[in-house]
């Protein structure tokens, strides 16, 4: 399932509520940490998007057919930019910047690829029987890795697609 987005700011919130909708149908509870969690990483990822790039772009959400105690939701958000994530400190006072640091935090795997005609930054929640707290079990633990050059982005305070 996929939403068009646009270049403008507002957008952000209507991927939000587009993606609450498909969680919604999924058996995913709203209160659910995964669900949060996802939600979230929408905001990041389309914000990324509609921000750096200013060109339209695609919001992808792969959910599980059932779900299950364990199961994997993928997020995958396609520009026309075909620039790649560069990696910037924020410092204490900014206000922007942290976007991509927080999806490195927050999702179990994350990445980037070169599209035909862009490029596609994509991430992966697994929703376990435990608690995301301790999700190790089930692979937790963000793993950041670029894509053409295949160059980690890991050590770095926050991310910025520009």
């Amino acid at each position: 399932m996929q939403l068009e987005i646009r270049p403008d700011p507002a957008e952000v919130g209507r991927a939000r509520r587009w993606a609450r909708s498909r969680l919604a149908g999924s058996g995913i509870q709203a209160d659910e940490p995964l669900a949060e969690t996802l939600i979230l990483l929408v905001s990041e990822l389309v914000t990324n998007a509609v921000v750096h790039t200013g060109r339209p772009a695609v919001l992808r959400l792969s959910l599980p057919p059932a779900v299950t105690e364990e199961a994997t939701v993928r997020l995958e958000v396609a520009d026309r930019s075909g620039r790649a994530p560069v990696p910037r400190c924020a410092g204490d006072e900014a206000t922007g910047g942290r976007g991509l640091a927080l999806v490195d935090g927050l999702a179990d795997r994350w990445g980037w690829s070169v599209e035909a005609t862009g490029k596609r930054i994509w991430c992966e929640l697994d929703r376990c029987a435990a608690s995301r707290e301790i999700a190790a079990s089930c692979g937790g633990g963000a793993v950041a890795y670029g894509g053409a050059g295949g160059a980690a982005l890991e050590g770095f305070a926050a991310y910025e697609v520009v």
